[in-house]
């Protein structure tokens, strides 16, 4: 066993599940909170997974990582433009310009970007870059097994640092032209099903477009024939960088007991591959919304969870979990801050 493999072997055993005991007091506290039972839905739901990872705060200091790389596959025409866009929407979050970041000052949240793989150098950009940009997957596989393995443990050490700096509720975002094929192939080989079940036209592709991405897609999938499995294996043969930072970001966020907030389509297929390494990894997520993209619902479906938000978004670097945010601090504001039946005097709500 080689020592990236020992590593995150290591870091796994390491996670726990979520404290069932936690999560229950959070549910009675908001039982005896002096509102129609569950009136809060899911968000009910939400605050109690939280409490399940760690112990509840009245405020929380959040942070977005984005997850910055190219994928060779644009070389087969499944995009409607080059490599070169990852870079300028990457130096826009290094300013503060990108969508995620004018979102994330209205929800209170940083916004690290980071380089995981791109093709070209972005200034202020944080790296984790093992070489620039994966191998066309129609060719070759995308990454060796010892390059996804070097940036998924990178992800995972990024989340450590973030809690260790004082960060209580992270979220990941990524940026990589190309990067709805390496996803749809990935989801496509975890989930055992049909590719173009899997695969939209991500930013702008036409219906023949769509056609020539499915069958690259199932290409790459029958040459390589990566083991579902074999998580790791997926995601070095027909992956993305950003995708396996993110799944090591997601599986650091459950080592440091720190919930993370999943973003779209990306994000989940991401965090999928975390919970197929470490199902324990899963009671810190949170979904946040519902990618516009075809494969998001079964994904969504896989992680047993529902999403906060269903707003057709497709935009990704992390802009659906910053949407969400808001709606957990108001949630949180409930939870705090309401009276009880006790304190005001009512008899509490009881099931019928």
């Amino acid at each position: 066993m080689d020592n990236l493999t020992r590593r995150l072997d290591a870091a796994i055993s390491a996670i726990c599940p979520a404290d069932a005991e936690q999560i229950a007091k959070a549910k009675a506290h908001w039982d005896a909170v002096a509102k129609p039972l569950h009136g809060l839905g899911l968000l009910e739901e939400t605050v109690a997974r939280m409490a399940g990872v760690a112990p509840l705060r009245r405020t929380y200091r959040k942070c977005v990582a984005a997850f910055c790389a190219d994928n060779g596959v644009v070389a087969q025409g499944v995009t409607q433009t080059d490599s070169g866009v990852t870079a300028i929407v990457a130096g826009n979050m290094a300013a503060g310009k990108a969508s995620v970041c004018c979102m994330g000052r209205v929800a209170g949240a940083e916004v690290l970007p980071v380089d995981a793989g791109m093709c070209t150098e972005a200034p202020g950009l944080r790296s984790i870059k093992v070489r620039q940009g994966t191998r066309d997957l129609s060719q070759e596989p995308a990454m060796t097994r010892e390059e996804c393995l070097t940036v998924l443990l990178a992800g995972l050490e990024l989340a450590g640092e973030l809690a260790g700096k004082g960060f209580t509720l992270l979220a990941a975002g990524e940026m990589g032209i190309g990067n709805t094929t390496t996803t749809s192939a990935v989801a496509a080989v975890l989930l055992g099903r049909p590719a173009g079940e899997m695969t939209g036209k991500g930013a702008g592709l036409s219906d023949a477009g769509l056609e020539r991405k499915i069958a690259v897609i199932d290409a790459a999938i029958a040459l390589h024939r990566p083991d579902p499995a074999d998580p790791v294996d997926v995601i070095a043969k027909v992956g993305g960088f950003d995708i396996a930072a993110m799944t090591g970001f997601y599986l650091g966020c459950a080592l440091n007991r720190t919930p993370a907030v999943m973003d779209g389509f990306i994000s989940t297929v991401a965090a999928l591959a975390a919970v197929r390494l470490c199902p324990a990894a899963g009671d810190a997520l949170i979904a946040s919304h519902l990618s516009a993209e075809p494969g998001a619902g079964y994904v969504m479906e896989a992680l047993g969870q529902e999403p906060l938000l269903r707003l057709g978004m497709a935009l990704g670097e992390g802009t659906g979990a910053v949407s969400a945010m808001p709606l957990i601090d108001m949630a949180l504001g409930v939870y705090f801050e309401m009276p009880s039946f006790d304190g005001i005097g009512i008899d509490a709500y009881q099931p019928l």
